[in-house]
């Protein structure tokens, strides 16, 4: 799959023993670490859409702890080389990796396993409560082509 431009992808190590497992997510010394705004979790029930939005400033790092979600972007910047472009991501238990989602670049996910999934971010900027970074579209009714039904076959 050709990604949209500046969205980055690193596959987790998951290292297990008697005990449990260990995973790192992300370091500063990645080549995709950016600066580190602030950690938080988020979560959708199963077959829950939570989209579409983008930020100006704001470059997210996902990371989905539990569960499965399908992640979708749409490249809706005019001038990028990736313009008008989708990228899926099926990300989660059976598929550890960090996505590097770029400012500008719509977002949004829907969880497709049979319990809660929950996603961990990692944002480049501390989030602002009085001028959020965030510019949200409706999931369903919007200039975007995608449709979030699930596609079997």
């Amino acid at each position: 799959m050709e990604l949209i431009q500046g969205v980055k992808i690193k596959k987790l190590k998951v290292i297990p023993d008697e005990r449990g497992r260990l995973m790192e997510m992300l370091r500063n010394d990645d080549d995709l670490f950016i600066k580190f705004g602030q950690v938080y979790l988020t979560t959708a029930y199963p077959g829950v859409v939570k989209a579409w939005h983008y930020h100006k400033k704001q470059i997210d790092n996902f990371i989905v702890v539990k569960g499965m979600m399908k992640v979708v972007l749409y490249d809706g910047r005019e001038g990028s080389a990736t313009f008008g472009k989708i990228n899926e991501f099926f990300m989660g238990d059976y598929n550890p990796m960090l996505l590097q989602i770029p400012n500008g670049v719509f977002h949004g996910f829907k969880c497709i396993s049979e319990t809660e999934a929950m996603v961990i971010n990692l944002p480049s900027e501390v989030y602002d409560y009085s001028t959020p970074d965030e510019y949200r579209v409706e999931p369903y009714d919007n200039d975007i082509p995608y449709d979030w039904e699930r596609k079997d076959g």
